[in-house]
C-alpha cells in the first residue's frame, strides 16, 4: 500500500503533466463541424476552397459523361428533320452531254428503245410527296418522342453525376474529419507516453505503463495512416467525380445538417414517379416505339407523290427541241411483297410492348430503391443522436479513468481501453454526421430532386 507521501507525490507529478492535455480528447459538441485537417503534404497547398454548390457547378460544365449524353440529344433532334424532310419538296438539278451515232437507239437492257442524240442539257426536276396516309406522320411523332427520351436522358445523367459529387464531397469531409481526430489522438497520446515514460523515470510509474502507453500511441499512429491514405482516396474519387483528369485537393465548406426525415414513404414513392427522368424518358420511348407501330402498319397505304420536269437543250440534235418541261404524278400501291410488310409491323408491334414492360420493371425499381434509401436515411438520423449519446459517455468514462489513473487507483489498460473507446465513439460521431448527410442526398436522388 502506498505511504500518504507518495501518494501526494504522485497526484503532484501526474496533474502537472496530464493538465496540459485537459482537452486531449473531447467530443465536438452535438451536430457540430469539426475543423478539417490536411495531411503533411497538402498543408502546404492547401488547394481550392469549394463549396457544394460549386462543386455541382464545376461538374455539370466539365464531366464528359454530360456532355456525351448531351450530344446523343442533339444527334435525336437532328433525327426529326431527317423524318420531317419528306414533307418538304425535293429538287434536283442535272446536266447531260451524250455522244451518239446518227439514229441509233438503246435495244437491250431496257423494256424500251429510247433514240440516243448527240446533246448537252441542263434542266432541274421537282418531287412532292403529295400523301401517304399518315405513316410520314407517324414516323415524325416517333423521332419526336425518341428526342424529347434523350434529353431526359441528358437529366438523368446529370443527376447520376451531381450524386456522385454529393456523395464523394461528404466522403471527403469525412475523410477530413477523421483525419482530425486521428491527429489530436496521436498528439494527446504521445504527450501520455511521455507523462507515462517520465513517471517511470522516477521510479513512479512501471515499465508495463510505459509499454501500454507505446502501444497505444502506435495505434493512434496507424489510425493517422489509415485516415491520411483514405482522404487522399476521397479527394481522388472527388476529382474524378468533378470530370477531372487528375487528382487535387480542396478546402471544403461545410454545408447546413438536413432536418428530420419524412415519416411515410407512400407520398415518396409517389413523388419519384412524377420527377424521376427514368421514368419520363422511358414513357417516352414506350410512346415513340407505338407510334413506330402504326407507321410500318402504314406501309400497306398507297403512297401519292407529284413530280415535274423542265431544263434546256442548248446543245442538240434534230429532231431535239432547244427545252423540255413535263409534269405528273405517280401512285404507289403495295400489292405482295412476301409478307414484309406485316413482318416489319409484328416486329414492332412486340418492340412496343416490351417497352411498356421496361417502363412496368423500372417502376418497380425505383419504388424499392426509394424505400430503401428512405429506410437508410431513417437508420442514419437515428445513428446522430446515438453516437452523440456514446460520444457523451465515453468523454465522461475517459475522465474518470484518467483521475483513477492518476492518483494510481487504476492500473494503464483501463485508462487504454476508455483512451480506445473515445476514439471510436469520435470516428463514429463524425462518420454518422456525413453519413446522414450522403444517404439524404441518395434520398434526394431517388426522388428525383437532384437534376
Amino acid at each position: 500500500m502506498l505511504s500518504f507521501p507518495r501518494l501526494l507525490l504522485i497526484v503532484f507529478v501526474s496533474g502537472v503533466v496530464l493538465t496540459s492535455i485537459k482537452g486531449d480528447a473531447q467530443n465536438q459538441p452535438p451536430n457540430s463541424n469539426p475543423t478539417p485537417a490536411q495531411s503533411p503534404d497538402q498543408s502546404q497547398t492547401p488547394g481550392q476552397r469549394l463549396t457544394l454548390t460549386d462543386a455541382e457547378s464545376i461538374a455539370i460544365q466539365n464531366h464528359p459523361q454530360i456532355q456525351a449524353a448531351a450530344q446523343l440529344a442533339s444527334a435525336a433532334a437532328a433525327q426529326v428533320k431527317e423524318v420531317q424532310s419528306a414533307y418538304f419538296p425535293q429538287a434536283t438539278g442535272s446536266a447531260t452531254g451524250t455522244e451518239a451515232e446518227s439514229g441509233s437507239r438503246i435495244a437491250a437492257g431496257f423494256l424500251n428503245s429510247p433514240a440516243v442524240y448527240d446533246k448537252f442539257a441542263d434542266g432541274v426536276s421537282v418531287t412532292q410527296l403529295v400523301t401517304d396516309f399518315g405513316r410520314t406522320h407517324e414516323l415524325s411523332r416517333s423521332s419526336h418522342f425518341h428526342a424529347q427520351a434523350e434529353q431526359e436522358n441528358v437529366v438523368t445523367t446529370r443527376a447520376d453525376v451531381l450524386l456522385r459529387v454529393n456523395v464523394s464531397y461528404f466522403a471527403a469531409m469525412k475523410a477530413q474529419s477523421v483525419l482530425h481526430v486521428a491527429e489530436e489522438t496521436v498528439k494527446a497520446r504521445q504527450l501520455v507516453a511521455d507523462q507515462v515514460g517520465e513517471l517511470a523515470k522516477s521510479s513512479l510509474k512501471s515499465g508495463l505503463d510505459v509499454s501500454f502507453a507505446k502501444v497505444d500511441l502506435a495505434r493512434a499512429q496507424l489510425l493517422l495512416v489509415q485516415a491520411q491514405n483514405d482522404l487522399q482516396s476521397a479527394f481522388a474519387q472527388l476529382s474524378n467525380a468533378l470530370g477531372y483528369s487528375d487528382q487535387r485537393t480542396f478546402q471544403l465548406v461545410e454545408e447546413i445538417l438536413p432536418g428530420a426525415p419524412p415519416p411515410d414513404v407512400a407520398p415518396l414513392i409517389v413523388e419519384a414517379f412524377q420527377n424521376r427522368p427514368e421514368i419520363i424518358s422511358q414513357g417516352l420511348d414506350v410512346k415513340s416505339a407505338q407510334s413506330y407501330a402504326t407507321a410500318e402498319r402504314d406501309l400497306w397505304f398507297p403512297t401519292i407523290s407529284a413530280a415535274g420536269v423542265t431544263g434546256l437543250v442548248p446543245i442538240r440534235q434534230d429532231p431535239l427541241p432547244s427545252r423540255y418541261a413535263a409534269a405528273g404524278f405517280n401512285v404507289n400501291v403495295p400489292i405482295f411483297n412476301g409478307r414484309l410488310f406485316n413482318a416489319e409491323h409484328s416486329e414492332a408491334t412486340a418492340r412496343s410492348h416490351a417497352q411498356e414492360q421496361f417502363l412496368r420493371d423500372l417502376q418497380n425499381r425505383i419504388a424499392q430503391d426509394v424505400r430503401l434509401s428512405w429506410l437508410n436515411v431513417i437508420s442514419a438520423y437515428q445513428r446522430l443522436s446515438l453516437t452523440q449519446e456514446l460520444l457523451d459517455q465515453t468523454t465522461q468514462a475517459y475522465d474518470l479513468a484518467k483521475g483513477r489513473y492518476q492518483l494510481g487507483l487504476s492500473s494503464i489498460i483501463e485508462l487504454s481501453q476508455a483512451q480506445l473507446n473515445l476514439t471510436e465513439a469520435q470516428v463514429e460521431q463524425v462518420s454518422a454526421q456525413y453519413d446522414y448527410e450522403s444517404q439524404t442526398a441518395n434520398l434526394n436522388y431517388q426522388l428525383g430532386r437532384v437534376k
